[in-house]
């Protein structure tokens, strides 16, 4: 039989708080993770520990195993107990009163009192109640297309849940659980098919049921969050619903006009370009823009005059006599502008 007490260092007198304390001391000497040869020990006292501190199973020990606490502890509580009755009784009928006494009828009424209200159930302790699983949140970055058009993305998210080998306990027998090193948990990377609605805004958060972290006890998982970040762009911009796009356009097409192809989401789209277009000028495509809450917005193209990277000898030649051909200084009149 391994005495409890003995290995605990403390004695059937005493308290719940010193059987705590001594606990403790020992733990933190005795822990494998401080201690590697102090495995054996610790477990013992873990499980001196477990008993002691629990007064069913404490008082269940002291019975089986013949510990008692000592005749003067023994002693000492009855005094103090009858000192305390004496003085209710002073507080209550005063020293020279006598106390009335009680019918057959009223002592048999008053001891069924008693009976009735120590055979009343006890409520029963909430053990192991259900308990739902913790919210996960992640970031995903998305580009400008996918934003528009919506799309289907497929990403790792980590999981954790309680260790099934300790059940989230960290203990086994006294000992470190071995397969997940006292942490209680059971991290593992899941692979989650996440799809994305068209016309989704930056910082939008969109809700995963049930992806979260593991429930408890038969609770439910937690809900996965992801919030989403449009990958930034130096074409493209968001104004509430409104998409703000700069498209390029070569010298001749912003002299002589036309139109002009604008490459967008679905399909390209066609913008007509007055002669004479000046870079920076706007033009406004009419639905073409995010639609949300049966909204559509607009996009709004700002076109910009750049020269093609590679020029032929032909268009550096027309250049040339375009260069003697134009008289007007565009500069003169900056500064009264």
């Amino acid at each position: 039989m391994k005495n409890y007490y003995s290995i605990l260092g403390v004695t059937p007198d005493s308290s719940d708080a010193e059987i705590k304390s001594a606990y403790r001391k020992l733990a933190r000497k005795y822990h494998p993770d401080v201690n590697p040869y102090g495995t054996a020990r610790f477990k013992d006292i873990t499980e001196a520990y477990e008993t002691l501190s629990d007064a069913k199973k404490r008082m269940q020990y002291d019975t089986v195993n013949g510990f008692f606490k000592s005749a003067q502890k023994q002693e000492k509580q009855h005094t103090s107990s009858e000192k305390a009755g004496n003085e209710y009784k002073k507080q209550t009928f005063g020293q020279h009163h006598t106390e009335p006494k009680m019918s057959k009828e009223e002592f048999s009424k008053k001891i069924n009192d008693i009976f009735e209200e120590f055979s009343k159930p006890k409520p029963k302790k909430e053990k192991n109640a259900p308990k739902r699983g913790e919210d996960l949140y992640e970031d995903i970055s998305i580009t400008i297309k996918e934003a528009v058009n919506g799309a289907e993305r497929v990403i790792n998210v980590m999981h954790s849940s309680a260790c099934p080998n300790c059940k989230g306990r960290k203990f086994i027998n006294g000992s470190l659980c071995h397969v997940c090193n006292g942490s209680g948990e059971k991290a593992e990377h899941k692979k989650i098919t996440v799809k994305i609605p068209k016309n989704v805004r930056n910082g939008t958060k969109l809700r995963i049921s049930h992806e979260g972290g593991s429930g408890l006890n038969g609770g439910k998982n937690g809900d996965l969050y992801l919030k989403i970040k449009i990958e930034p762009n130096n074409r493209m911009a968001f104004e509430g619903n409104n998409i703000i796009y700069n498209v390029p356009i070569t010298p001749f097409e912003a002299v002589l006009g036309g139109s002009i192809s604008v490459p967008a989401f679905d399909a390209g789209l066609k913008l007509k370009i007055p002669p004479k277009t000046h870079s920076g000028q706007k033009f406004r495509l009419t639905g073409q823009g995010l639609k949300q809450n049966n909204k559509s917005g607009d996009m709004i193209v700002i076109v910009h005059i750049e020269i093609p990277c590679s020029l032929s000898d032909d268009e550096i030649r027309l250049y040339e006599k375009l260069k003697k051909l134009s008289t007007q200084n565009i500069r003169e009149n900056l500064l009264n502008e």
